[in-house]
């Protein structure tokens, strides 16, 4: 027999492995995207009414300081 040969029976577990995975994901899409989906569907209605505390208004900024006169040429 020749050394170096391959019969390529290694990849049939990887195949086998890769198909179990392909089913088991549309098996579980199936459902999802027909729109039956695994939770039911509940009408939930919340009403929630809250008053916030009156806040003091803000106290006034600061005028800017004015910028300093340019120096004049000759002067």
């Amino acid at each position: 027999m020749a050394e170096g040969s391959s019969t390529g029976g290694g990849n049939a577990g990887m195949a086998f492995v890769i198909g179990a995975l392909v089913v088991v994901v549309a098996v579980l899409a199936f459902p999802m995207f027909s729109g039956g989906g695994f939770t039911q569907k509940k009408k939930v209605d919340v009403d929630i009414t809250a008053s916030a505390p009156q806040l003091p208004a803000a106290p006034k900024a600061p005028e800017a300081p004015r910028p300093p006169n340019a120096p004049q040429p000759g002067g």
